[in-house]
């Protein structure tokens, strides 16, 4: 670095760390695409952002370093204690409202950039100016959105809200917040301008996302996490950030592909998931039959004389905290020679992945967990089945009711088991708010308990048995 000024040298050293930082994002998140690499994979992504602050500070000194270390603290002091403090049925929620700060930090960007071009009198140049608007508008939809899906997720909202013309409503607004971007690219950059255009751009994130049922929220927070990455390439663009850039893109093209996987693994195009009222649907045909109930001691019973046991956890095993009985249950039953497997759709829980953690949290071993497809041929030569939590990704209506509003998404086919086993603490609907056809099956039985409470009995009947035939 002869020759170059001090000045000149930071600034070098910034950009060489940007790379640096961009190569520890990309590698940290292949490495999160396996749930055995994934932890340090979290890692790496975490330096390479340590290693990109500290080239911010290089590059900006000491200029504003109130400002910065003040920003740091509110963000990560908050987000370090709820997250050492948060449930793993949390877990879909905190994701939403993350995912809608990365947002909201990018939509800040645009409009601090925007006022002070305002406020200076000039614009920059009009490709700077255009990806400075469609950044803004992108983060301030994915943001406002992703606070909804928060709170639907949270309980805090109604699963669905619907009214006459909704779709109208929402197409007027998006097309008014595009104008008012238009028009700051094209007609200057008036302040009552601006605040028209994030205040609809906020407002559309919001309408789009009130109507959207809790059934398709995988979805909905795969589409928004894609919306951020976007943003914050764009804004980056604008400030000739390049670590912004090469993170944004990346995880812009992450999000794509996981939304495209999660819609189709709902069986929902994407144009879909864009543009239509998603979520909802009629009821479905009437199912007849009953649900028939069956005890802990007889559930036992079965498993001691099966061969192959498949478990399939959905949502309610999280609420229950019943991962660690279950996974309890699973090593006697591995220890009395059973052939035993996790069966893991690609959109159980609320959020992608999420019932790969939770197994993971409980120590299950990644070999015995298997995906949908690998998983639905082996169903028929399974002895017994256990449901516990899921719902709406067992429910065969799926493949044979038209008239379902679930028709044509992939299931995991349960019912094609010898004995299905479903642990459920009352009768209720799933969470699309469907009647699941499974429970009605002649080959189902219902053990209608918390989950957490209905393992524990498990492990002890099975104990009972064991310690019965042994003498």
């Amino acid at each position: 670095m002869m020759g170059m000024t001090l000045e000149q040298s930071l600034h070098l050293l910034a950009k060489a760390s940007y790379f640096v930082a961009a190569l520890l994002f990309i590698l940290g998140i292949k490495r999160m695409s396996s749930p055995v690499t994934a932890r340090r994979g979290i890692v790496q992504a975490g330096i390479g952002m340590l290693v990109a602050t500290a080239a911010t500070f290089a590059l900006t000194g000491t200029h504003n370093l109130g400002w910065i270390i003040a920003a740091l603290a509110i963000g990560v002091i908050p987000a370090w204690l709820s997250g050492k403090r948060v449930a793993m049925t949390d877990m879909p929620q905190m994701v939403a409202l993350y995912n809608g700060m990365g947002g909201g930090s990018a939509a800040a960007i645009g409009a601090v950039e925007l006022l002070r071009f305002s406020a200076a009198g000039h614009s920059p140049s009009t490709s700077h100016l255009v990806l400075g608007v469609i950044g803004a508008l992108i983060g301030s939809i994915s943001m406002s959105g992703s606070v909804i899906a928060w709170a639907k997720l949270d309980g805090r909202l109604d699963r669905r809200f619907n009214f006459a013309g909704q779709q109208m409503v929402n197409t007027l607004c998006f097309l008014a917040a595009v104008g008012a971007g238009v028009a700051l690219v094209f007609h200057g950059l008036d302040v009552r301008v601006i605040a028209a255009f994030f205040g609809l751009a906020l407002l559309f994130g919001v309408l789009m996302t009130l109507p959207i049922g809790g059934a398709d929220m995988p979805v909905v927070i795969s589409l928004y996490n894609a919306l951020t990455g976007l943003a914050v390439a764009f804004e980056g663009y604008v400030l000739q950030n390049e670590a912004l850039i090469i993170a944004g893109t990346v995880v812009g093209a992450a999000g794509t592909l996981l939304t495209q996987l999660m819609a189709k693994a709902m069986n929902r195009p994407i144009s879909n998931v864009l543009f239509s009222n998603f979520g909802g649907g009629g009821e479905g045909e009437a199912i007849e039959g009953s649900q028939k109930p069956i005890d802990a001691a007889d559930v036992a019973s079965l498993l001691y004389i099966a061969d192959k046991v498949v478990i399939v956890p959905g949502y309610g095993m999280a609420v229950a905290q019943a991962q660690h009985k279950i996974w309890e249950l699973s090593k006697l039953l591995i220890d009395a020679g059973k052939d035993v497997k996790f069966a893991i759709h690609p959109v159980a829980g609320r959020m992608p992945g999420h019932m790969n953690v939770l197994l993971a949290e409980a120590g299950v071993p990644y070999d015995l967990i298997a995906d949908m497809d690998d998983i639905n041929p082996e169903f028929p030569n399974c002895d017994v089945a256990i449901v516990i939590g899921a719902n709406d990704v067992v429910n065969p209506a799926a493949r044979t009711d038209k008239s379902s509003p679930i028709y044509g998404m992939p299931v995991l086919d349960v019912i094609n088991a010898r004995q299905v086993i479903v642990i459920k603490r009352g009768r209720g609907a799933g969470f699309a708010g469907i009647e699941n056809a499974l429970f009605y099956a002649d080959n189902t039985r219902m053990l209608f308990a918390d989950g957490q409470a209905a393992a524990a009995s498990l492990v002890s009947e099975f104990k009972a048995i064991e310690g019965g035939g042994s003498h």
